[in-house]
């Protein structure tokens, strides 16, 4: 039985070109339409995914938009995905057709340097490859999840825990694993200590769950005084505070051990380091223009400031295990692919509570 399926294995991966159906940007507008490519050819490393559910990140707004001026067109986009196996590489060893799987932010990396061999691949010297709008090591451009499928080398591939729904574990591969990560890295998993939430978007709003998991009292900050029955009331925070009102800043002054800042607009950053107790750690998971603030904020109360993208293959993993043990579930809009550039439009606007996830499986015909 064992001969049979390896040689089927290996047979599979000696088939051509995979066809792909995807929604992609052709230019600077981001409107999204259908198009057909071919992914390469499942190699022995590989797994065959068909995509069934993908997460809509800021990101795909920026690339599909050409922000950076570093679009590639046409831009499939989409790095939050979730997918059944439908073939592997003979020398793939975790995974098997039918089970399902994630792939995040990346889909290569050296696979050699410090960073790789401590399972930190986002962070590899080298630069680890983006799931979309990058360049791949066979010299392709990669194209991300608003497709029917995906081929992904499997170490950069996730097992969803049988108990998680699909739609809801695809957030996690961004958003998720983007607050989880930093919050391991600095102790913020601490039950007692308090934790201040800046921002309640995608990211914010699962730094809230992630730190009532954790046992933590959380303290959301948000510029919107409308979100605070939300914050409260349903994501269960403790305290809320419109960032804007001095007076409800000041009765924080000096309460906080964390702060995790998901806010990417330009913001002040001398008030929050107001809230920190002495030896308190912020961390910036956003990316507003600039980060300014007085060094005696810093340096008279021993703080530390933080910087953090995603999360490494390792962390990715607990955290899925995590969240499927503590039932801990992204709240999300599920739409159809027809649905996406409108989708992105509403995601500018910040209108959204708090990830759009796209039905795949039951849209993209």
């Amino acid at each position: 039985m064992l001969f049979s399926l390896v040689c089927y294995f290996a047979m599979a991966s000696e088939s051509g070109k995979v066809e792909c159906l995807a929604w992609a940007a052709k230019d600077p507008s981001g409107v999204l339409s259908p198009y057909n490519f071919t992914r390469r050819a499942v190699g022995e490393d590989d797994i065959l995914i068909k995509i069934t559910h993908c997460g809509i990140c800021y990101a795909d707004v920026i690339w599909t938009r050409n922000m950076h001026g570093d679009s590639k067109y046409p831009l499939v986009p989409g790095h939050e995905i979730v997918g059944i196996v439908k073939e592997v590489g003979f020398s793939v060893s975790h995974f098997r057709p039918g089970d399902r799987i994630g792939v995040g932010t990346y889909v290569n990396s050296c696979k050699q340097c410090d960073y790789c061999n401590d399972r930190q691949e986002v962070y590899c010297v080298k630069g680890s490859v983006l799931t979309f709008n990058a360049t791949d090591v066979d010299g392709t451009v990669t194209r991300g999840g608003y497709s029917s499928c995906i081929v992904v080398h499997e170490r950069y591939c996730f097992r969803i825990p049988d108990n998680y729904p699909s739609a809801l574990a695809a957030p996690l591969l961004c958003a998720g694993i983007t607050v989880y990560s930093p919050m391991m890295r600095h102790g913020m998993n601490q039950p007692g200590k308090s934790l201040g939430v800046i921002g309640l978007g995608g990211l914010g709003h699962m730094a809230v769950k992630f730190g009532k998991a954790f046992g933590l009292k959380v303290t959301v900050f948000s510029t919107s005084a409308s979100k605070k029955e939300e914050a409260l009331g349903v994501l269960g925070a403790d305290n809320f505070v419109v960032s804007s009102d001095q007076e409800q800043i000041k009765e924080f002054y000096n309460s906080l051990d964390f702060i995790i800042d998901t806010a990417s607009g330009d913001h002040p950053f001398d008030p929050y380091m107001s809230l920190l107790k002495t030896s308190g750690i912020f961390v910036l998971v956003g990316f507003p223009s600039e980060v300014k603030f007085s060094p005696a904020n810093l340096n008279l109360g021993m703080k530390t400031v933080s910087g953090s993208i995603t999360g490494g293959t390792k962390a990715t993993q607990e955290m899925l295990d995590f969240c499927a043990a503590h039932k801990i579930y992204p709240n999300i809009e599920l739409v159809p692919i027809k649905y996406a550039s409108e989708a992105l439009e509403r995601l500018i606007k910040r209108d959204v509570k708090y990830r759009f996830v796209i039905d795949i499986e039951n849209s993209l015909k």
